[in-house]
Order: structure tokens, then sequence, then C-alpha cells
């Protein structure tokens, strides 16, 4: 077991570490677990469990933890083995690793660093209240990079961050609320970025507006398969069924394969791991990609990584990631993306994963002709739980929350706001014979 010199570890720098551990070896694996709110509000904290390769868990595993943690507490811990921290300090069995300088040390194999720190980018950090507070002025130090932490409170109620829109605090490095401080002070710095607590969500803001997630992804995607001369032709783009259609365009300019995939980091581990993927991402901006000889980083989501590409492409590109968007939409056209929510009881949450595309009865989409029906990613041919119905200028997909009484309907259009509103309608119809079969 390693203890961390640190008070607080990043979930991608355990990941890295994972596969730094592990490579070359067949005994001795090394898994991980991190105790976070990630994204969510304090009060709803998480236990995530990293397997040896390095990523997510699959459900199986994680409902298996669950199933014995609950007999655990339903039993008084009877059977929890239990230690006094100084005895188990001081055991053989533990010993202590840096993951922070490690993680920091191995940046510039994945990372043009020196692009970074020769550019002279004025860049701001607000890890927060999270883990990534301790890994920011190691980079800036290691590196030379002109870097300022403009929030170093830690509290575990987080206090400091501004409500959202529903009155709850998230530390949400996508939203408007909770990446406010950044926002004003966007004229301070060439660049800002944020990570959620545990760090593996990326917030991008440049002196024009905070990225949205979709934006930065695709501007990420594009430059990475420009960049990285070192990645064979056949390293394709992974996405979630809900991720932007940008990403499919980028891929037909770039002569690379799309791998899409259901909702959930953990399905492109394998594709991580082989190379298949130079790129796996989701739209609640999460993603990482490989290292510049092709092989895996990190197999999780990789918050700092994806902070430090945005400063890497505004030192090469001479331009921030938000000038860069805008170029790709003259060039492929400007996306329109919203996600809608709507009731769902266990009758419709049924309905929706047994849904086959011959059950699908929509013959056009925003008065669009259908092109595809998916009930099962195509990526990967793991069921989606839900439907994904595309047309050749827009799309939307249904599925059910894994936490809450409700489903999440993900919409976009390539023509506009208008055409939107009418994917949205269709996409609400749909949903409405749904619950009517449901009753």
């Amino acid at each position: 077991m390693c203890r961390c010199v640190l008070p607080y570890t990043a979930t991608p720098a355990i990941s890295h570490a994972i596969l730094k551990w592990n490579a070359g070896r067949v005994n001795g694996l090394a898994d991980g677990i991190v105790i976070t709110p990630s994204h969510n509000p304090p009060r709803d904290g998480g236990f995530k469990y990293n397997p040896p390769h390095g990523g997510p868990a699959d459900t199986d595993v994680t409902a298996d933890i669950e199933k014995r943690a609950n007999s655990y507490l339903e039993n008084n811990n009877n059977g929890v083995r239990m230690t006094h921290l100084r005895a188990a300090l001081s055991s053989s069995l533990v010993q202590e690793y840096d993951f922070i300088q490690s993680y920091v040390d191995d940046l510039s194999q994945v990372l043009d660093m020196k692009a970074i720190a020769a550019s002279g980018l004025s860049i701001g950090v607000d890890p927060l209240g999270g883990a990534s507070l301790q890994m920011w002025e190691p980079i800036a130090d290691t590196y030379g990079i002109k870097l300022d932490v403009v929030n170093r409170a830690v509290d575990p109620t987080f206090r400091f961050v501004p409500c959202d829109k529903d009155g709850k605090i998230r530390m949400d490095c996508s939203s408007p609320y909770a990446m406010s401080r950044l926002v004003d002070m966007r004229e301070r710095f060439d660049l800002s970025f944020a990570c959620d607590p545990d760090s593996d969500r990326h917030g991008i803001v440049t002196r024009q507006e905070l990225m949205n997630p979709n934006h930065f992804l695709s501007v990420a995607a594009w430059y990475l398969f420009r960049t990285r001369q070192k990645w064979p032709a056949q390293r394709g783009i992974g996405k979630t069924l809900v991720t932007s259609a940008m990403l499919d365009r980028i891929s037909r300019e770039a002569g690379r394969p799309v791998i899409e995939v259901p909702v959930g980091f953990k399905w492109f581990v394998p594709y991580l791991h082989s190379g298949e993927c130079g790129m796996g991402c989701e739209e609640s901006a999460g993603a990482s990609f490989l290292c510049f000889d092709g092989t895996p980083w990190s197999t999780d989501k990789d918050g700092p990584l994806m902070c430090l590409l945005a400063a890497e492409m505004a030192a090469v590109e001479q331009a921030s990631p938000s000038e860069l968007y805008a170029r790709l939409e003259q060039r492929l056209g400007a996306p329109v993306y919203q996600r809608l929510d709507a009731p769902a009881d266990d009758a419709v949450r049924a309905k929706l994963k047994a849904l086959t595309p011959e059950s699908v009865q929509l013959k056009n989409l925003g008065g669009k002709p259908i092109t595809a029906i998916l009930t099962r990613a195509p990526g990967n041919d793991a069921p989606i739980g839900g439907v994904k119905v595309v047309s050749e200028d827009g799309w939307f997909a249904v599925r059910p929350s894994g936490t809450e009484a409700i489903c999440k309907v993900y919409t976009e259009s390539f023509t506009g706001e208008e055409h939107l509103k009418a994917i949205q309608k269709d996409a609400i119809d749909f949903m409405e014979q749904l619950f009517k079969k449901g009753e």
C-alpha cells in the first residue's frame, strides 16, 4: 500500500501512478481508492475505486464493493480488521510515495511544457478547494510557468463556492456559478482554468468566455490529432454518445475513426490502454489522451492535463482555445447543444432499457429524415440504457439518470435554435408516448 506524502491526492495522479507502477508487471499490481464529493454538493461525497487498469471500476465491481460495505454496516462492522495508524505506517505493507511530484515530473511525456513556459502566458488557477491545489505550484516551479493560484481555500463544506442555479453548492468547473471568480478575472490572465475537487474534470476560461465543455473538447481533439505526429493514423477519437457531433466532423476532416461508447469514462479504458483511442472524452468536461509516444498517460479523466493542454494550444497556435474553436465553427458548422431533464419512474426507465431500434416509431427528426436509431453504442456494441436518434444535422438522446428519478434528454442541432427546438419537441413527444406506454 502506498501512502501519499501530501494531504490531498488528485484522481488523475492516482491513475497515472497505477499505470506507471503496473507497467511490465504481472504480480503485485497496484490499484487505488479516492474519497471525494467530486463536482457534486459536499454532502454527496463518494467512494471511487480504480482497479489495476487505472480507470474507473466497472459497475459489477462497484456493486460488489457497495454490497460488502453495506453488509459490514448492518453488522456493526463485524469482520472489519483494524489496526492503529502508527502501527500501519511503521509496517512493511506501507510506503510513502509522492504521487504529485511523480505526475509533475512526467508531464513532459504528454505535453509540450517547454512551449508553455516559453510563451510567457499568464495563467490563473482556481482549485475550487480541491486536490489540485497541491499540484499547481510544483508544476509552475518545475517548468518555469507563470501561474497564479487565485484561491487557496480548503474547507470540506465548500462554503466559498457560489451556489448553483438551484441554490445548491456544486464544485462544478463547467458551471458559470462555481467559475464566477475566474470569469470575473478573465481580463487579468491570458488563460484561466479550474478543476473539480478530485481534479478529474476541467473548466477553461479565456479572455472571451467560460468555454462550453463540448467546444473545448472539440478544439482539443482538432489540436491533438494535428500535432501528435507519432500517433498512427488508425488512432481514433473516443466520445460518448451524448458528446457533441462536432467531434464526428473533426474526425472526418482529420481522417480519423470515431469510437462512440455509452456514457461513462470507464468505457474508454481498454481503448486508451491499447492505443486505439488517442483521446477519450465525455460532454461533462472529462477527458484524457495518450503520451507523445502513444502510450497511455492516465485511464481516468484528467483535469490538470486538459487545463495544461489549453495552455499548450494557446502557446503553439498563438490564439486562445475560444478563438480556435470559432475557426472550427466557420469551417465545420456551429452546433447548438442543450440538455433537458424529464421525470421518469421505474416503468419508464425499464421501457427505455428495453427499447430496440425497431420499436422506435420515428421517421423524421426536426423535419429531417432520420439516418440512425441507436440503442447500442456503435463503438463497442454495449447497451446505452436508452436511445439516440440521429439525422444529418441534429440528434437527440434519452437515457435514465443513475442517481435520480429522471431521464436526461440531450439535443443538438447544426442549423440553429429553431431547429433545436423542433428536435426537442420530437424528443418530448417521444418521451410522452413512452410515459403513456408505461402507465
